[in-house]
């Protein structure tokens, strides 16, 4: 039973599962692969936080000695070294990133890379795409999809103005991106577009081939910047990123989630001329009091220390992940469900709709909500920990196992075949 005192129960929305509804999930603590609840029940975690916990839950090689830092001092009005040693190594990851600046969320830095854009080029309009998930400003949670409850924007707090400055596009169709580029609002007047290079916020979906090297063109043409929001992407398909993996070179990047090692920190950055807009180089402000915080960024220095030393890592959640899906898989061949499982990395993902896999939002749309629903109360009743709504992803980390997978699996089957007897059994 949510709380009364926080509004609506939850400091997130999509925490209070009301797309799965039932009781929410309360967590108590959480350890490697597992979260518990307040009974000391274990559950095998999938949502790891959306996203931040790669390396899984209280990891000793990011919660060691913690003491030892806070004894530094929490937060500074200066800068410090350790802030400046991880730009220079992120940018060893990130050549794309030859200049950046901290933040301490997701929806900071993609709020300072688009106000970055727009005093660069002089210009207001922004594109994204649908079922693309940049934070929780006005402009970016227009068309965020579902979970973003913004059909009606007026109601949802945003001035009807922010519209005329925003073009929403389909994703994977440049067709669409076209007639977006020259619509009226937006022709003439474009600072950026706006990408998730592989999108983890309406399922998991790919860029279809050619799909990024378009956006780049157009924008070019219209010598306009891409932006490839990363904030789950990177370091979680690699420490070169998806766009280290699809080989692009963005003119802003935005960061967060793995960052801080599950600590909150963010940053964004690109171009050394376009980031020269910055104060106090330039005329164009973005900062915080806890922007490049000492304690976040030493804890993501010992998140990147691990990943940098431990490589095989990647391979080891890269096979639990295939292991993963060609299970689901071959669960729902026995079942004769046509549903497309899709896999990358450490990220697993099926939808209740047949047929080919999530290209964009509007297949998104289709997928069944109501079976979503019984599915992921069939699997938390088994001790598996899903995500409560079907935007999501299921995420792994460096601590599963393949004991974990092979109980994930069974606890699959079962809870297809009770899908498949009913309420009623």
């Amino acid at each position: 039973m949510l709380g009364n005192t926080l509004a609506g129960g939850v400091d997130s929305p999509v925490r209070a599962g009301a797309a799965v509804g039932g009781e929410p999930f309360v967590q108590a603590r959480g350890a490697g692969a597992y979260a518990y609840d307040a009974g000391g029940r274990r559950y095998i975690d999938y949502l790891m936080a959306y996203g931040p916990l790669l390396l899984g839950h209280a990891h000793p090689a990011v919660t060691r000695g913690l003491d030892a830092i806070a004894a530094r001092g929490v937060v500074f009005g200066s800068t410090h070294d350790d802030e400046l040693v991880l730009a220079d190594r992120i940018r060893t990851h990130l050549p794309s990133m030859e200049r950046l600046r901290f933040a301490t969320t997701g929806t900071e830095a993609v709020m300072g890379a688009i106000r970055v854009a727009r005093a660069f080029t002089g210009r207001p309009a922004i594109v994204k795409f649908g079922g693309n998930y940049h934070g929780h400003s006005d402009l970016a949670l227009l068309g965020a999809g579902a979970s973003a409850h913004t059909r009606d924007a007026q109601a949802a707090g945003i001035p009807a103005s922010t519209l005329d400055d925003l073009g929403i596009a389909r994703y994977n169709d440049l067709d669409d991106l076209d007639l977006v580029l020259e619509s009226a609002p937006i022709r003439g007047r474009l600072a950026a577009i706006i990408v998730e290079p592989i999108c983890g916020n309406m399922g998991l979906v790919p860029p279809m081939p050619g799909f990024l090297d378009g956006i780049i063109a157009r924008a070019r043409a219209r010598d306009a910047l891409v932006i490839f929001d990363e904030v789950i992407t990177w370091p979680r398909f690699g420490l070169g990123g998806a766009q280290g993996r699809h080989r692009h070179r963005p003119d802003l990047t935005t960061l967060g989630k793995n960052l801080g090692g599950g600590f909150p920190l963010a940053a964004f950055g690109g171009r050394a001329d376009v980031m020269r807009v910055l104060a106090p180089d330039g005329p164009t402000f973005a900062g915080g009091t806890h922007a490049g915080n000492p304690f976040a960024v030493a804890v993501g220095l010992r998140a990147l220390d691990f990943l940098e030393a431990k490589p095989q890592v990647f391979g080891h959640m890269r096979a639990l992940g295939a292991r993963l899906a060609a299970g689901i898989r071959a669960a729902l061949d026995r079942f004769r469900l046509d549903y497309a499982v899709i896999n990358l990395e450490s990220v697993v993902d099926f939808k209740f709709r047949t047929g080919h896999a999530t290209r964009n939002y509007d297949d998104q749309t289709r997928a069944d909500a109501r079976a979503y629903a019984a599915y992921y109360h069939e699997m938390r009743a088994r001790g598996i920990l899903l995500p409560p709504s079907q935007n999501e992803v299921m995420f792994l980390c460096t601590e599963h196992t393949e004991a974990d997978i092979d109980e994930t699996l069974t606890a699959f089957e079962e809870s297809l075949k009770a899908l498949r007897r009913g309420p009623h059994g």
